[in-house]
């Protein structure tokens, strides 16, 4: 089944054929998800007359003398009766029923070894139970492959019996021939998507030429981050005809929240949810977004609505947690992370939301335990390793923290909380002039908190250098007030009574007068306004001139650390504002 490679997917009858002819592929051999994948595709595309829906492959011999078995095992198989499917089939010779076979074997360890673990141990343990089938199913399909008897669904399964033993180089080798072999089951793409960490290794892969390509480069960027080529990727994805499909717009809402466009993100997962109701997956990440926003009522009814559908379910049990937590129920919320994980030990949200939960807690050692499990499900989770960076934070490890805090940092090297918090660390370890540059950097990358240029102006009072101090205190000013935000912020009145006595000092006594009126419009800063305005007066009266020096605070000079760009700034006009 050659996948025809077209980048401007000119051909959809073409492709609609393909993805038929992989649906019933995959149904036959138990991939499920790979099914669901397809299927929602070809859902999205225009029906075909008749005359076009593809035939079903013919039978080989091999087939035909394999089928009752087949059609007996794959019954049982259904049925989650693994054990029961393999014996059946154990004799078989067809492509189809060996792989069913050992498919079989491998869902039966998975099944064991999840009982077990649910059995015997809490969710915090769970690294230490294995499928016991993979190191026999790793040698028999290794001879075979040697042989070179295997089909692209066998490769598939192949790899992840590698992943799971974590022979993670030759998985990697063996899911790229995979691909190769079958370009139209997404199951290998995915699997490549867990393995490959970052851009370089991505790049040096040889993958086939075909269409199914794009959807796997899309998912990729977003996985690494690259949220811009992401966009343009699912963009492009749906001007070719793919713009009814709801694995894409699900693909775009997380990519947006990836890069917290939060109201972009929630309007389209509200629009997925009006496109398909039932849906489940995703559900988490649209509650993480509600939780950001703290919007209540809308996370409750989201909870409510998706234990109506299944409560069962690893996103449910997220969103729920999700629910309490913001209810400020850490606790409940930390027990249903625990199910989640008790019904998925590999769900990264759910462990690393967890850590948080600990965290909240002041549970430290239990924190790091979940934040450690989350990245070894997937080492590319920031909010884990940022998760780490704080925990350690706490226990007054800044070595430790400023490690974690640096992986962070760079998986996520524009995001300014990474930076800030860098920043922090190199100041508790008394390494300043790093420190100044993760502030001025957080603040570059565009600040989400406001707090890099606050930070960085109290390092340079600090260190008395009291001209970089009242530049970055001006330039915060600036910000605070042309963003409109809540002027009864807690740190303007700090940058107010600093420029008040830096101006004084350096005899502008306009502009400290001005500054310290201002400090009267705050409680914390009042009674100091009123003594820089006695102060100023009596300097008044006394006849002692205003400087007129304007190398100083009004249009500053750059920063005297020349690893700090600046952008000059006009004379801080405080007269427009209006508390």
């Amino acid at each position: 089944m050659a996948a025809t490679r077209s980048s401007e997917f000119g051909d959809l009858v073409q492709i609609k054929k393909q993805l038929i002819s992989i649906i019933a592929q995959c149904k036959e051999r138990g991939l499920v998800h790979s099914v669901k994948w397809a299927s929602e595709l070809a859902f999205s595309l225009d029906p075909l007359p008749l005359n076009e829906i593809p035939p079903p492959p013919e039978l080989t011999e091999e087939d035909a003398q394999d089928l009752d078995a087949l059609c007996l095992a794959k019954s049982y198989f259904d049925l989650k009766e693994y054990d029961r499917a393999a014996y059946f089939l154990r004799g078989c010779r067809s492509q189809k029923a060996y792989f069913l076979y050992m498919y079989s074997r491998y869902l039966s360890g998975e099944k064991k070894k999840d009982d077990e673990t649910v059995d015997s141990l809490g969710p915090l343990e769970k690294g230490q139970v294995r499928n016991e089938a993979l190191r026999e199913l790793r040698v028999e399909l290794s001879k075979k492959h040697s042989a070179g008897e295997l089909d692209g669904f066998a490769l598939y399964l192949y790899g992840v019996v590698l992943r799971k033993l974590d022979l993670l180089k030759e998985a990697v080798e063996i899911f790229v021939t995979a691909t190769h072999a079958l370009p139209l089951h997404w199951g290998s793409w995915l699997e490549l998507c867990n393995l490959i960490t970052n851009i370089e290794m991505l790049k040096s892969l040889s993958l086939p030429d075909c269409w199914v390509r794009d959807f796997f480069m899309a998912h990729m960027y977003t996985e690494l981050q690259m949220i811009k080529e992401a966009l343009q990727k699912y963009q492009s994805l749906m001007e070719a005809g793919f713009a009814k499909s709801t694995y894409i717009i699900s693909q775009i809402a997380v990519a947006y929240h990836n890069i917290r466009d939060i109201d972009q993100a929630l309007y389209l997962f509200n629009e997925l949810r009006e496109q398909d109701p039932f849906r489940i997956e995703n559900m988490d990440t649209f509650s993480n977004l509600l939780y950001v926003r703290s919007m209540k009522p809308e996370l409750s009814y989201l909870a409510h609505n998706l234990v109506e559908i299944d409560k069962y379910r690893v996103e449910t049990c997220c969103v729920i947690g999700n629910y309490y937590s913001l209810r400020s129920q850490h606790e409940k919320a930390a027990l249903y992370f625990q199910r989640a994980l008790k019904l998925n030990p590999r769900c990264l949200g759910a462990w690393t939301l967890m850590g948080h939960e600990y965290m909240e807690m002041k549970n430290t050692s239990a924190a790091i335990q979940a934040y450690r499990h989350a990245i070894e499900v997937n080492k590319r989770d920031y909010r884990a390793w940022y998760g780490l960076g704080q925990t350690y934070e706490i226990l007054k490890m800044p070595f430790y923290s400023l490690y974690y805090y640096r992986k962070a940092h760079q998986l996520r090297p524009n995001d300014s909380r990474m930076l800030v918090a860098l920043g922090e660390c190199y100041e508790k370890l008394s390494q300043q002039v790093e420190a100044k540059k993760c502030y001025w950097r957080a603040y570059s990358v565009g600040d989400v908190e406001r707090m890099a240029l606050l930070k960085l102006a109290k390092l340079h009072e600090q260190l008395n250098e009291s001209d970089d101090a009242a530049q970055c205190y001006i330039i915060y000013i600036q910000d605070i007030f042309s963003c409109g935000e809540q002027l009864e912020h807690a740190e303007v009145s700090t940058a107010l009574r600093y420029l008040g006595q830096y101006y004084f000092k350096n005899k502008l006594y306009d502009e400290a007068s001005l500054c310290a009126q201002r400090c009267c419009d705050y409680n914390d800063a009042r009674e100091e306004g009123k003594a820089l305005l006695r102060q100023i007066s009596a300097v008044r009266e006394q006849g002692e001139p205003s400087s007129t020096d304007l190398s100083l605070p009004c249009v500053f000079n750059p920063l005297s650390n020349n690893t700090t760009p600046v952008r000059r700034v006009s004379p801080l006009d405080l007269s427009s504002v209006t508390p």
